[in-house]
């Protein structure tokens, strides 16, 4: 079975979780293709034909490709869908935005947020925030398919594969690009960081959250929080981590002041150790917590930042 794998990437390289995709993709067949749309993204092919697992590169150059609009590129994936039997994207902002739109061309179902390939045509994805999993079976000629990247192994680098062009479908008109305003981060962006600080409510502010920054730096890791930080404005949303946010899955995940709600959880649940900080010993993130403080955050964090600083 041939594969088609679409890649977000910034113009110079894919995402991350590119390559994730891509050992998802060769768990439903051996023939696994990897789409770059762009202009000038010639860079970024090359990083995906360095990704073992890939058997051709397809890149489409064209203006109309220059910032990603979802009405413009899903068009050119229903053209290439034909020729192959999946079309396999990461559940990230552009999967979630580009998979539901070439599912309506292909008059096919989509499948959402996979996190197991039973077999081809079979895959098991989260439902009820998590709290239970769906095995459900497809009979649709083209699958389209949203993997979760956490849950996939991504495929190492090393691969050499040839590199094709192609020509674009040009801009449908549907939409047009006005701006984007993107926060920048020395921090590690908090889908691939190896170590995750998250904030809640019980910060009290968003002036609070500076002593998060501090253990943050020390640890090197990705800051994130919760959708009620949020929502109170103490951070900005792309801090967001749950079930409406992001889905993190590090070896680290330390969650200071946040109560653990079910819609939180289902973003965060996955990370192989979990240290919890809440002044509720009912709190419900203590039962999913690998290691519970029960104490005041603004003392307990200050002396783990010290400890850290000392190693």
């Amino acid at each position: 079975m041939a594969i088609l794998v679409v890649a977000a990437h910034d113009g110079t390289a894919v995402r991350a979780n590119v390559a994730n995709a891509v050992a998802a993709a060769g768990q439903m067949g051996s023939d696994v293709a990897v789409l770059v749309a762009g202009s000038n993204c010639g860079e970024a092919a090359k990083s995906a034909a360095a990704i073992q697992g890939v058997a051709k590169v397809l890149q489409a150059e064209d203006a109309a490709y220059a910032n990603w609009l979802a009405e413009d590129i899903a068009p050119l994936v229903a053209k290439l869908a034909p020729a192959y039997s999946h079309v396999v994207m990461a559940a990230d902002s552009v999967g979630k935005n580009l998979a539901p739109r070439v599912a309506a061309l292909l008059d096919v179902a989509q499948i959402s947020e996979a996190i197991q390939v039973v077999s081809p045509d079979t895959f098991v994805r989260p439902i009820y925030a998590g709290n239970a999993l769906a095995t459900v079976q497809t009979s649709d000629k083209i699958k389209v398919v949203t993997i979760r990247p956490t849950n996939f192994k991504a495929a190492p680098a090393g691969g050499s594969a040839p590199i094709e062009q192609i020509g674009g479908e040009g801009a449908k008109g549907l939409s047009s690009y006005v701006g984007a305003e993107l926060s920048k981060s020395e921090r590690p962006e908090l889908t691939s960081a190896k170590i995750v600080v998250s904030g809640g409510r019980g910060l009290g502010s968003g002036e609070n959250f500076k002593i998060l920054e501090t253990l943050a730096d020390k640890l090197g890791a990705g800051l994130g929080a919760s959708r009620a930080a949020v929502d109170a404005g103490y951070v900005p949303n792309d801090y967001q981590v749950g079930q409406t946010g992001k889905v993190v899955a590090p070896d680290l995940y330390i969650a200071i002041g946040i109560s653990g709600a079910i819609q939180h959880l289902a973003g965060m649940k996955d990370s192989k150790t979990i240290v919890a900080i809440n002044k509720d010993e009912e709190a419900p993130i203590f039962q999913v917590a690998d290691y519970g403080i029960v104490g005041d955050l603004f003392q307990i964090v200050p002396e783990l930042t010290a400890a850290v600083e000392k190693k």
